[in-house]
């Protein structure tokens, strides 16, 4: 079975808590490593069963499918990512949002909507 396959119970945690290590031993970066957000996953012990959906978060889509290709995982990014988005969207109304020919390669800093207050690391 894929380690996507397999949802993280608390999704915003996850996010919060990887991206947030991210930044601090990185910085502020549209988007991650496939490396870094291994090490981060390792960092914020996240099982390796629900560590890919950090990826779907913090690496591009490219990285993201060239890594679950390697893997034999057959992982769909965009829909990882919805589930991500919405769960830390500020209106949880998202299919307008969706419908609209949302771009699911958008850094997680450009996403739109976000609770940015989750991540603590973040001054906006």
């Amino acid at each position: 079975m894929p380690a996507c396959a397999m949802a993280p119970a608390d999704r915003r945690k996850q996010i919060q808590a990887v991206g947030n290590d991210l930044v601090k031993h990185h910085g502020k970066k549209k988007f991650y490593t496939v490396d870094e957000v291994k090490a981060a996953n390792r960092r914020q012990r996240i099982d390796y069963d629900v560590g890919c959906w950090s990826h779907a978060f913090f690496n591009t889509h490219a990285d993201f499918d060239a890594y679950h290709a390697e893997l034999g995982e057959p992982c769909d990014y965009a829909e990882m990512k919805r589930e991500l988005l919405t769960s830390v969207m500020t209106n949880p109304e998202p299919s307008s949002v969706f419908d609209l020919g949302f771009d699911f390669d958008l850094s997680w800093l450009e996403l739109p909507d976000i609770d940015w207050s989750i991540f603590d690391f973040l001054d906006f």
